[in-house]
């Protein structure tokens, strides 16, 4: 199955080993990204890197070389619960902010939060959203089990 391809405007999803990376797409072949200031385009695994530092600059670059070898997809998937802003106004936002250095936070800004911005107007992660509450979920149920775990021995304890 060909992948669509992308048009101005569009989230492109960039899956890394460890993460998604994701950019707006501009036209051309080329997409606007958040990346640390040290990132090399293509970077791939590496660009994890980014989690690290508090700043980022915003970069266009060609998406062939952003995604390096990883898979790509076209992802709007909020387009049916935000109107996406028109492609001429998301791609001059865009366009305005290239060679930006911005304030870069893992939970709050980063790469996710920065395009469904510039997309939706609504800066959101749902990478961030998924991982706090799977956190939560684990922190839980880790304490439920050692819960059950002093239950049990307390019972074993009376039963002797």
């Amino acid at each position: 199955m060909a992948l669509p391809e992308p048009q101005p405007g569009d989230l492109i999803e960039i899956f890394r080993p460890l993460y998604c990376h994701w950019a707006i797409y501009v036209g051309d072949g080329c997409v606007i990204h958040l990346a640390p200031p040290s990132e090399i385009a293509g970077a791939g695994a590496a660009s994890v890197m980014s989690a690290l530092t508090d700043k980022a600059v915003v970069k266009k670059d060609l998406l062939c070389v952003v995604a390096g070898r990883d898979h790509y997809q076209v992802n709007n998937k909020h387009d049916g619960k935000y109107d996406p802003l028109p492609p001429s106004k998301i791609i001059q936002q865009a366009e305005e902010l290239v060679g930006r250095e911005v304030l870069y936070k893992l939970t709050s800004k980063n790469c996710e939060h920065f395009v469904n911005e510039l997309r939706y107007g609504v800066a959101r992660s749902d990478q961030v959203r998924d991982a706090i509450t799977t956190a939560s979920i684990t922190g839980a149920s880790l304490a439920a089990m050692g819960f059950i775990g002093v239950m049990v021995s307390r019972y074993r304890k009376q039963k002797q």
